[in-house]
């Protein structure tokens, strides 16, 4: 009757054919196993004879992978549909993790069938060897030691924990399998975990072996190409004393501040490396490769939980639910047959089960922590794995079915055929589907586990998976460096957005940041040198971008523009005024004589001088630009060349009395509006000029030279000599009318129109000299503002010198309004006697105004 498992169920039957031979099996098929079952005990530098190694101290860890090569053999031969009729069998070696004694058993299992004798021949394609294919060795070192010796005969050499990427290479190594990930998959894991965390300033510490010293050198490369900077690297010696190697070690890793160290090492040298670290209260968070992330050796040292973070990758591995109960089966046979029966004596028959174990005859149920260790327990599917591929690998070479295989038990079948069966092989086993690539590694990732301890009880934890990527939730991983926040780990921060690198010393991780100066812009998060915007956009010091200008102009809607509207539209109500009075009293003395039709004209231009500085308040553009500066310099022009038209009669008549009369009508006539014409004429041209020589708009923004995110929009005033001219030749004419009256003597008891235009005159060509040096000296906008306030105040000068005097007696003094008081402007004579009595009352009150 079956006994029940451990959880309460029903054995499965096959467990009644367990047998208790650890270490070999009959089959009609053999494989070869090795595994590290014993440590060195003897001296390696004293051996002077090849048998002088002693191996003696029990490697439970190895012990227990051994088991589940038994227990995977046992579990196929159970199942008559994989190899229906066919045994597999299996001699068991130990390794003693050493290249001395892995050799040995490697020659064995290449001896021909069971003679136990390994023939020299030119040809070995139809030499049978004694087992068909090897499961292990565990270590890179041993793999090295026996791979090539393999590859010769092309006997499958499949390895449950040999990670060198150098296997890979089957032009060295053609017969060479594996059913773990090579030390470049998890380099490539732990390069992305850094990267995940932005770890890019670290070190790493290897075993100075094949799998230490090839798993840091393929490290080195990726995080190199990964733009992660290795601080130092340091190799643990694994032959001899590692003690002085290590505390040199530990010495680098904390003057270079490294506060992430990826640990890739055999279990053992890994333990000296942390004993120091323990001893020197060195924190950190550790990253360890697959061979030590659970290996008791390093998680059983005292204090091991002070020193950090440690963060481990092991092999996806499905959990075996039959190996426990079927290793309990196992060990409660072998005490029942112990019970039964004496150890044996020294002269035992050598093929005694318990040859390379002594201790395993006393295996008991109390022994069951050798399957039940975390170590084991993720390790335990790549030796389940490597067997099933043989076993359907030789389904396929005996071409079975579910019920009897073609080629029977037998036939022969040489490791080579084998071999090419193995590279094709493709099954499905405890939910995963397995398959290898051209250089034999398997489609399996790793587990991310990370070290916790509750009370100083050590669990495992996983907290993210890789395969091709890696996936890691953050929020699992306890950071055990004085913080609940992962730690920082580089030479030189992240720089600022806007800020470049610039690499100090050799190591690409540190640097300096500099800004990005205004018109550079940071492209990238790497980039050494800030580039430069293209043309027509700008930027700001520390930029990551360029953009195009923003432009402003004047809006109604602003202070300025308010204040600007404000004044405009009172010099307008007072120009409007003026022209209702005048128009009023055209025809009147004081009309005529202030220029009659020519003078209205004039006042009206000034009116429109006044609208025309609207073009200064709107967005800019072609047609605005065009006319803004034309328009306010012509109307100008009609207003002072009118002026100065009624000036040259004043001057004409003090200095030429006699002949003044007769030509007076002209003068007033025909000559002012020639005048005036021809002035505008001039100006006219002049604004031609401008135009054809100046840009419009689109034409100086295509060309503007950017240097500046934000700026006022203004017309372009281009050529300079354009507004010089226009402004010059307005000031001209104020300049000709002050000189024609400035010393033009007052008629006797007239009005003095000459004092009018001296005042007018004098106070355009002041606010427009004054213009000039304020003008130079602001920006675009203030420029802006201040040519339309002395276009309003030159504007208001004249009216209030000119008109508004002439206003004032219309208003005040009408009975003054006659031919009398206005004859020498109006006829170019002076007053006679009779006007002068008649004027007498009248004359006193004007004297006053002289």
């Amino acid at each position: 009757m079956a006994r029940e498992g451990l959880c309460g169920q029903d054995s499965p039957p096959w467990f009644q054919n367990i047998t208790t031979n650890l270490f070999n099996a009959s089959g009609d098929i053999l494989l070869g196993g090795l595994f590290p079952l014993n440590e060195l005990t003897s001296n390696l530098s004293q051996r002077l004879q090849p048998d002088s190694i002693i191996c003696d101290s029990l490697n439970s860890y190895g012990l227990g992978m051994a088991l589940v090569m038994k227990f995977t053999v046992d579990e196929i031969n159970a199942n008559s549909n994989l190899l229906p009729g066919i045994r597999l069998g299996y001699e068991l070696f130990d390794t003693c993790s050493q290249s001395a004694v892995i050799v040995k058993p490697t020659l064995y299992f290449l001896t021909q069938g069971s003679s136990g004798e390994l023939a020299v021949m030119c040809n070995y394609t139809d030499y049978m060897t004694r087992v068909v294919a090897v499961i292990g060795p565990f270590s890179s070192e041993m793999t090295f030691a026996i791979g090539q010796l393999l590859g010769f005969f092309l006997m499958p050499l499949v390895s449950y924990g040999a990670t060198s990427e150098t296997f890979s290479d089957t032009s060295l190594y053609p017969s060479f399998l594996r059913t773990v990930p090579s030390n470049k998959r998890q380099v490539q894991a732990m390069v992305e975990l850094l990267i995940k965390f932005q770890w890019n300033w670290v070190a790493v510490v290897g075993s100075e072996d094949e799998y230490g010293s090839n798993g840091q050198l393929l490290f080195s490369s990726l995080a190199t190409d990964s733009q992660i900077c290795v601080a130092y690297k340091g190799l643990i010696p694994v032959f001899g004393d590692p003690e002085p190697v290590v505390r040199e070690i530990v010495d680098n890793i904390i003057d270079n501040l490294v506060e992430v160290v990826v640990v890739f090492s055999l279990a053992q040298p890994a333990r000296a490396f942390f004993t120091e670290v323990i001893k020197r209260n060195l924190k950190a968070v550790w990253l360890a490769s697959d061979n030590w992330a659970l290996q008791t050796d390093v998680s059983s040292l005292p204090n091991i939980h002070t020193v950090g973070t440690i963060i481990g990758f092991t092999v996806q591995s499905p959990d075996l639910d039959l190996l426990t109960p079927y290793t309990m089966e196992l060990f409660t046979r072998i005490r029942e047959e112990s019970a039964s029966q004496p150890p044996p004596g020294p002269d035992a028959d050598p093929t005694f089960m318990m040859q390379q174990c002594p201790e395993c005859w006393n295996l008991s149920p109390d022994n069951m922590s050798l399957v039940t260790k975390p170590v084991l327990q993720r390790t335990a599917f790549s030796i389940y794995a490597a067997i099933y591929c043989v076993a359907h690998a030789l389904h396929n070479v005996l071409e079975c079915n579910a019920n009897s295989c073609l080629r029977g038990k037998k036939s022969q079948v040489y490791p080579w055929q084998l071999l090419k069966a193995l590279r094709k092989v493709h099954f499905t086993v405890l939910g995963r589907q397995l398959e290898f690539d051209s250089n034999g590694n398997p489609n399996i990732g790793f587990n991310i586990i990370q070290w916790i301890w509750t009370n100083q009880s050590l669990s495992f934890k996983d907290v993210g998976v890789f395969y091709k990527s890696l996936s890691i939730n953050n929020t699992l991983i306890q950071w055990h460096t004085g913080s609940t926040k992962a730690p920082e780990s580089a030479c030189s921060f992240e720089c600022e957005p806007g800020q470049v690198r610039r690499v100090k010393g050799f190591d690409s991780c540190c640097y300096d940041c500099f800004d990005c100066l205004p018109g550079t812009f940071q492209n990238n998060t790497m980039d050494i040198q800030c580039t430069w915007c293209v043309k027509g956009e700008w930027s700001l010091e520390r930029s990551t971008n360029c953009t195009k200008p923003i432009f402003d102009f004047l809006t109604w809607d602003q202070p300025e523009s308010l204040g600007l509207l404000l004044a405009m539209v009172l010099l307008l109500s007072c120009q409007t005024a003026v022209c209702v009075l005048f128009l009023q009293h055209w025809g009147s003395p004081l009309v005529r004589a202030s220029g009659g039709p020519v003078g209205g004209v004039a006042l009206l231009s000034l009116m429109g001088g006044c609208v025309c500085l609207l073009l200064f308040l709107v967005q800019p553009g072609d047609v605005v630009c065009h006319l803004q500066l034309p328009l306010t310099s012509i109307t100008h022009t009609v207003a002072l060349s009118t002026i100065l038209g009624i000036a040259l009669q004043i001057m004409y008549m003090t200095e030429f009395t006699e002949n003044a009369p007769s030509h007076m009508e002209t003068l007033r006539g025909f000559g002012g509006w020639l005048l005036v014409l021809a002035c505008c004429g001039v100006q006219a041209g002049i604004c031609g000029y401008y135009l054809q020589e100046g840009p419009s708009l689109s034409q100086y923004l295509a060309r503007m030279d950017v240097n500046f995110i934000r700026t006022f929009l203004q017309c372009p005033i281009e050529p300079m000599l354009g507004l010089g001219l226009m402004q010059g030749f307005n000031g001209l004419l104020a300049l000709m009318s002050f000189m024609c009256t400035f010393m033009a003597m007052k008629p006797h008891r007239q009005y003095n129109l000459a004092r009018d235009i001296t005042f007018a005159t004098l106070t355009y060509c002041m606010v427009w000299g004054v213009f000039i040096p304020i003008y130079s000296g602001l920006n675009v906008k203030n420029r802006t503002i201040v040519h339309v306030s002395v276009s309003l105040l030159s504007n208001m000068g004249l009216i209030a010198f000119y008109y508004m005097p002439k206003c004032h007696l219309l208003l005040k003094r009408p009975e003054l309004n006659k031919i009398e008081y206005f004859c020498t402007f109006l006829e170019g004579v002076p007053a006679t006697p009779l006007m002068e009595q008649g004027q007498g009352d009248t004359g006193e009150g004007q004297q006053s105004r002289k």
